[in-house]
């Protein structure tokens, strides 16, 4: 549901001495206020000598009714240009508001998901604090997060937001976690097949209502997703990637990669993408027969088996120099560096006042906007980075996951 549109006029005039009204019109018009909106979370900028002061941004309440808001991109890179251009940004609840969790045994996180640039979402983050619940072959406090980069549209995330989870938990019920390698390579590859199901009935056409590739063809196996998905316990952190979505580590302000890109031109790729019979074409960069920028993927039936869904799979081991880990599709990787990245979640997670006493199970857990709540440098991470990406003009979706990974805050 589109919110209020607004503009804040200010007329500039030049002149050389106060000038007093001198009719009771003058004074009406001296004193006219023009329309402009509130935000809940953006502050409209005071325009000045040609530059505009940056935006203040303040906590987001978790639920949130869904609405759309503009952002101007001078707005964002804190100077004015002769023609700014308009971005749409939709919040709603399930995947662009701020996601927090407040119990004894959640990790702390902040979540923001927009659609920048683009015409469409087609970003996904799903995030399940203590996902396995009480099963003996589960680690105690087990949290699972993924960001998931739709491509051709957005019912390939979609799904993997809605099924990867719970694939992953299945696995886990029956090989236990014992093999975190072989457990997550299984559980991509039942994704895959359950996403390439989708297209096979009435002659390929999507099986998801309301989809946009259902409007648009037939046919939906030109459509796909990368998949970035972190498991955290108490003592390691299990990561599996598949394309250019990335999750970084920083271990004492030092930023430490938990996956690698999967790009075509990346030399073991490139070597096993042409043993496979297929090319790697440089339209607008490297890609597959010159069409995907990944190498690996969710779906994207059209391009096996050069594009394939097989992860690689990084198990870290937990210390207590941890600070905190990112997750973030390729919106944000494209523009914004690994230190960089760093740099800001932790100088945001260190600006935090101490967390408030931990309340008991049943009580209300909501998060206030001064600041007391224990994850707000996690949720102010993550919207400093995305706003980051977008002043740095990111042309894709962005999505960024924060997790605080201290064990004593």
């Amino acid at each position: 549901m589109a919110g209020m549109c607004c503009e804040v006029n200010l007329a500039e005039t030049e002149t050389t001495a106060p000038v007093q009204p001198t009719s009771r019109s003058a004074r009406r018009r001296g004193m006219e206020i023009h329309q402009f909106k509130f935000d809940s979370a953006v502050a409209p900028p005071l325009s000045g000598a040609g530059k505009r002061k940056r935006q203040k941004f303040d906590a987001v309440v978790p639920v949130l009714p869904p609405r759309e808001f503009e952002i101007r991109s001078d707005q964002l890179a804190g100077e004015a240009e002769p023609e700014a251009k308009q971005l749409r940004v939709s919040v709603k609840p399930s995947s662009a508001a701020i996601e927090t969790e407040v119990a004894p045994d959640y990790p702390k996180f902040g979540m923001t998901s927009v659609c920048g640039r683009r015409r469409d979402m087609e970003d996904a983050v799903a995030i399940h604090p203590s996902f396995g619940g009480p099963n003996p072959n589960f680690p105690d406090g087990m949290h699972f997060f993924g960001v998931y980069d739709g491509h051709g549209c957005s019912h390939v995330a979609t799904t993997c937001r809605d099924r990867m989870h719970e694939i992953v938990k299945e696995e886990l019920e029956t090989a236990g976690s014992s093999s975190w390698e072989r457990t997550m390579c299984e559980s991509f590859l039942k994704m895959d097949k359950e996403v390439g199901s989708c297209s096979s009935g009435r002659d390929g056409a999507c099986c998801v209502s309301a989809c946009r590739c259902e409007l648009q063809t037939p046919q939906c196996d030109a459509v796909g997703s990368t998949a970035v998905v972190a498991v955290v316990t108490p003592d390691k952190i299990v990561v599996s990637n598949c394309g250019d979505s990335r999750a970084v580590l920083c271990r004492n302000g030092v930023a430490i990669p938990l996956s690698v890109d999967h790009k075509p031109d990346r030399p073991d790729e490139l070597n096993r993408i042409q043993e496979a019979g297929g090319r790697v074409i440089f339209w607008d960069g490297p890609r597959v027969l010159g069409v995907l920028a990944m190498s690996r993927a969710i779906g994207d039936n059209y391009l096996k088996p050069f594009v394939i869904s097989e992860p690689e799979v990084t198990i870290t081991e937990r210390t207590a120099e941890d600070e905190c880990l990112i997750l973030a599709s390729d919106g944000l990787w494209d523009v914004v560096s690994n230190e960089t990245a760093c740099g800001v979640a932790r100088m945001c997670l260190q600006s935090r006042k101490p967390p408030s006493p931990p309340r008991s199970p049943g009580s209300d857990m909501t998060v206030t906007a001064a600041g007391e709540s224990s994850d707000k440098g996690c949720s102010d991470a993550s919207i400093l980075l995305t706003k980051l990406a977008l002043a740095r003009h990111s042309t894709d979706n962005v999505s960024v996951v924060v997790v605080d990974l201290r064990k004593s805050c």
